[in-house]
């Protein structure tokens, strides 16, 4: 289970299948230093996105 705090870099990590929401989110650099230090919630409201629906989305992926 991820919070709105996990950073994408520690997301990826605890699974890699979980790129394809990042990027269809718009998040195409997964790879930069930056994004990796950034959290679900930082990454979620500069793509425009609500972040409580954006973790809701990554942890009903991450339970299936």
């Amino acid at each position: 289970m991820v919070e709105k705090n996990t950073r994408i870099g520690e997301l990826l990590m605890m699974e890699k299948d979980v790129s394809p929401i990042l990027l269809g989110i718009g998040m195409h650099c997964l790879g930069c230093p930056s994004s990796q230090m950034e959290t679900i919630e930082e990454a979620a409201m500069v793509h425009g996105l609500n972040p409580d629906e954006l973790v809701n989305q990554i942890n009903e992926f991450l339970a299936s």
